[in-house]
């Protein structure tokens, strides 16, 4: 199975891409989908719809995990990140790609053991699963990893 994990955001978007088959990860490719916080938000909006359509073509995955907004101190962040995941669900809905969402508290538990790990163990645990000489960068796209990760763990 071919899963495509996001770490939605406004101005960066996190995106992991793996294989996995028998209990076994492979890693394809991770990488950040970046705006600039001077383009009108329909414009930072409709670059990310474009970059996550161009994903959903290239890389064909079986299904979508998106992290879940859970909760957010900040309510202005929170609607811009809700404005990302709704249309990265949007693109993956006409694309015909089921869509799970994922806490950041599953996502812990589900790549470290612990659902109040600390960002770099869940980094670390990313590289191990996937076998990666380094962490991937930047931060967003192991965020993607692991959730891609986190999905294959409820399949």
């Amino acid at each position: 199975m071919r899963i495509l994990g996001i770490d939605p955001g406004t101005a960066i978007t996190g995106f992991g891409v793996i294989d996995y088959d028998g209990g076994k990860f492979k890693f394809v490719d991770a990488g950040a989908i970046r705006t600039h916080k001077e383009q009108p938000m329909n414009e930072r909006l409709s670059t990310i719809y474009d970059e996550i359509n161009e994903l959903l073509t290239e890389f064909k995955p079986d299904v979508m995990s998106i992290e879940l907004l859970f909760f957010a101190r900040n309510v202005t962040t929170a609607m811009t990140v809700g404005q990302s995941r709704g249309i990265v669900i949007l693109a993956a809905t006409k694309a015909k790609v089921p869509v799970f969402e994922y806490t950041p508290m599953q996502v812990k538990q589900a790549v470290t053991g612990y659902g109040k790990a600390e960002k770099k163990q869940i980094q670390e645990m990313v590289k191990q699963l996937l076998k990666l000489d380094d962490i991937p960068k930047p931060d967003d796209a192991a965020d993607g990893l692991a959730i891609a990760i986190t999905h294959a763990g409820q399949s």
